[in-house]
């Protein structure tokens, strides 16, 4: 049997194979199911997909404060909100420019501002606890019910797509289910993997959350989000990273803090926490510019997660 490194390895490699060809069968029947049961492709990517793709993080961040120390958890959700846009926007829009439909500006991208800047405040203090939690999931509540109210308000229309209201169709249930069950195990084989090589070189728990199970954690959001670039379904591939930052947050973390409280290091409040609000509000100033996403601020993206990733490691 493989043991240590070379293990670490293969599970690495495994990982990636596995993530790609979860979100391919995501994509490929996400669409159509969700034109099928009545809903906007937008809808959709904000909804089942990105709380689909959160799940790796749910996972993640609770067992790493259960079993190791909260310092897993707050950065695997900072870490990942912020590879979301830089690097899984980022190269879906390098792949291709993404148009912005005017209904994320204004429905789900000041939700997501909301909840960056709702972390930093409620926990501005260096905790946060179960009270805490409980405000994250009261705005969960009120972001889904929104979400829901708007679904049934404003169907597509059979003038977008013939196969809008069609009904569910079995294979697509099928695609998507499969997809997620593949997204969710690639993504553990790449955390235990990519965890088991940096624990080994006594990388602290913080840098290990903020890059490795971030990196691997939004690689369900990257795998979706590129295969949607490629397929010309930017609806998806915008969605998809909206909603998986909200969920990150309003979900993640009040599950996570009213299970154990998380603390916050007065590093990770000068540096990282900032640097996520950086983050998103520039995402915002380029969706609100030319109401697109180009090649130039994808590569804009690119270029700052890097530079993020360079001043994390010392």
């Amino acid at each position: 049997m493989l043991s240590g490194t070379p293990l670490d390895l293969l599970l690495v490699a495994g990982g990636i194979v596995a993530l790609y060809a979860g979100a391919e069968l995501l994509v490929a029947g996400a669409g159509r199911l969700a034109l099928g049961i009545g809903l906007r492709a937008t809808t959709v990517g904000v909804t089942v997909i990105a709380f689909a793709t959160t799940a790796p993080e749910l996972f993640v961040s609770t067992i790493g404060a259960l079993n190791v120390s909260s310092d897993i958890g707050l950065g695997t959700i900072v870490g990942s909100n912020i590879a979301n846009i830089g690097l899984v926007l980022g190269a879906a829009a390098l792949i291709k420019p993404l148009p912005i439909a005017e209904r994320v500006l204004r429905r789900h991208v000041p939700v997501m501002t909301l909840a960056a800047v709702l972390l930093v405040v409620l926990g501005a203090n260096g905790r946060i606890g179960r009270l805490e939690g409980v405000v994250f999931l009261l705005v969960l509540a009120g972001f889904t019910a929104f979400l829901l109210y708007y679904a049934s308000a404003d169907p597509p229309s059979v003038a977008e797509d013939h196969d809008a209201g069609a009904g569910v169709s079995v294979r697509d249930v099928a695609l998507v289910v499969g997809g997620l069950i593949v997204l969710v195990g690639g993504s553990r084989w790449l955390v235990d993997g990519g965890t088991g090589l940096l624990s080994a070189l006594g990388v602290p728990d913080l840098v290990i959350g903020l890059t490795v199970l971030a990196l691997g954690t939004s690689l369900p959001e990257l795998a979706a989000s590129v295969v949607g670039a490629i397929r010309g379904q930017a609806e998806f591939a915008v969605g998809n990273v909206v909603g998986s930052n909200i969920y990150n947050i309003v979900a993640v973390l009040g599950i996570v803090a009213i299970i154990t409280p998380i603390e916050i290091q007065p590093a990770t409040l000068r540096f990282e926490l900032p640097v996520m609000v950086a983050f998103t509000l520039l995402l915002v100033g380029m969706m609100g510019y030319g109401r697109r996403l180009t090649r130039i601020d994808g590569a804009i993206l690119i270029v700052g997660y890097a530079g993020f990733l360079f001043l994390l490691v010392p």
